[in-house]
């Protein structure tokens, strides 16, 4: 079984060749393994891929991966982002009292888990065309820890708090002074317990737009462990930080 991923955001038709079209061996035999699809971008055929490797090899944007499975595991796909989007199966389930930390090379499915857990994505099983509404979810998952958790989560009896992954965007959605931002979301501790844990005393009167990328990562730290919350995501929370402060 192989999988054909294109990275929508590196893949650029109008700057290349569509060199992974011109050099698949299948479309040269008059085989349409790879065609232009509706949205200007290559659509790649998984039934037809022979999986020889020479359109990630020959495109210039490295925006092609063709993974080699054993045997697509169609019972358990949890998410796909659009024909030859990226696909996750499975999902790991908080536990009370419990940490669960989710280690892996970027593009692994590590924040889209973190994005369906904490509501803010729905799983789609895969219908992307026709995404099902959370009743569906949960009537498909009933009788799982997972859809007992989802069933908390979607009836707000479990409050989640999610440091997101992007810190370097903070400045864009909130203005002023780190102590500012923090009195916002102090509720399980006060702004200096959390400067003092998280060593921000000396810029929490600092703009947040003049700050570096290791004080805005320990800024949005802060932020989600002041917040009063069941569950808390940290997405790539070691990010910036130097190597005492990790």
């Amino acid at each position: 079984m192989r999988i054909a991923v294109l990275l929508r955001d590196h893949c650029q038709p109008k700057k290349c060749n569509t060199e992974c079209i011109k050099y698949c061996p299948k479309v040269r035999t008059g085989v349409e393994a790879i065609t232009m699809g509706d949205s200007g971008k290559p659509a790649i055929s998984e039934e037809l891929c022979a999986g020889c490797g020479i359109c990630i090899n020959k495109c210039p944007f490295e925006a092609i991966k063709i993974i080699g499975l054993p045997e697509e595991l169609n019972t358990e796909l949890m998410h796909q982002y659009g024909l030859n989007g990226f696909r996750i199966y499975r999902l790991p389930v908080p536990k009370k009292g419990a940490v669960t930390g989710i280690l892996g090379p970027n593009g692994i499915g590590k924040t889209t888990s973190i994005k369906l857990l904490s509501g803010e994505e729905t799983p789609n099983f895969g219908n992307y065309d026709n995404p099902p509404n959370r009743e569906e979810v949960l009537s498909r998952l009933s009788g799982t820890e997972l859809g007992d958790y989802l069933t908390k989560v979607y009836a707000g009896k479990v409050k989640t708090a999610l440091k997101p992954q992007y810190v370097d965007k903070l400045p864009l959605v909130s203005k002023g002074v780190v102590k500012d931002l923090l009195s916002k979301v102090a509720e399980r501790m006060t702004v200096d317990e959390a400067a003092d844990l998280l060593e921000l005393n000396e810029v929490i009167n600092r703009p947040l737009d003049k700050l570096s990328g290791g004080e805005l990562q320990r800024v949005a730290i802060a932020a989600s462990i002041m917040k009063e919350a069941d569950t808390y995501f940290f997405d790539e929370p070691s990010s910036y930080l130097d190597i005492y402060q990790r």
